[in-house]
């Protein structure tokens, strides 16, 4: 493994010519058990709240993004400290101040998540419903079109493990004039963006309302859920968007772009922010 995101690995390359032996690379998966540690300081409590399957990297912003997109902290001063558990591999604990009492109950999350969906665990409809803190965020976001031809070429750029494996999904922030910010990568599509979203919480950068995020595949339901809980205005995608993330994005007054290649793209949801 290099940096844990990436393994290395002997396989049979079989062509209509010849059968060799070769050298391959491919994206790390690897479960991921996110703990809670919360109550008063005499018996507190600890709670595992969810086992993801990863890219290894940046699992403190994974950590935190995630219970911050399921609605169970809000704020950043709720947390004291979010570190890998010291005797135990692959798992992270997450320490709230004292009488902060995680809203758990918002999750109603099944024990396991696979890297390949994040809401398949939920017990119920319901529980896939968050109510984000900044839906009331007022903005006057004028963007030209020609700002979003730029992006694409900008997140390849930075997509170093992507390029090695091709096995990653990648999630981008960039400012409104197109200058980038942040990019993270994971097995999971869902996973990248908490991990963005995590370390704006951890930065005390939240809301992510003068942000552009561009998602190197497709604009699933959970990734569109996900940027509504962050308070981001402009979700860009290179692929499709689902009828479900354009009816979510519609109903929050986000901006959602698909199929974004070369110089075109479709406007699904908000198109009063793009400047023809």
């Amino acid at each position: 493994m290099e940096n844990g995101s990436i393994a290395r690995i002997k396989i049979k390359r079989v062509s209509i010519r010849k059968t060799e032996d070769a050298d391959d690379e491919l994206a790390v998966e690897e479960p991921l058990e996110i703990q809670l540690l919360y109550g008063d300081s005499a018996q507190p409590k600890l709670k595992s709240v969810s086992v993801t399957m990863r890219t290894p990297g940046h699992d403190s912003e994974l950590a935190v993004g995630f219970l911050f997109t399921e609605g169970i902290i809000q704020d950043r001063g709720q947390v004291l400290s979010a570190q890998p558990v010291p005797d135990g591999e692959n798992r992270i604990l997450i320490a709230l101040g004292v009488g902060v009492n995680p809203l758990l109950q918002k999750s109603e999350r099944n024990f396991y998540t696979t890297s390949s969906c994040g809401v398949c665990g939920k017990s119920s409809i319901d529980a896939i419903k968050t109510v984000s803190v900044y839906e009331n965020e007022k903005d006057e976001i004028r963007l030209k079109a020609d700002l979003f031809y730029r992006l694409p070429a900008a997140l390849r750029k930075q997509q170093a493990v992507f390029e090695d494996t091709g096995g990653l999904h990648a999630s981008a922030l960039f400012e409104l004039n197109g200058k980038f910010v942040m990019l993270r990568e994971d097995v999971g599509r869902h996973n990248a963006l908490d991990k963005i979203i995590g370390a704006a919480f951890l930065n005390d950068a939240l809301p992510l309302g003068k942000n552009i995020l561009l998602l190197s595949g497709r604009a699933s339901f959970e990734l569109v859920q996900k940027a509504v809980m962050a308070g981001i205005k402009v979700v860009a995608s290179i692929g499709a968007p689902s009828s479900l993330a354009v009816e979510l994005a519609h109903d929050n007054g986000i901006t959602l772009i698909g199929f974004l290649r070369g110089e075109r793209f479709n406007i699904y949801s908000g198109e009063q922010r793009v400047i023809m």
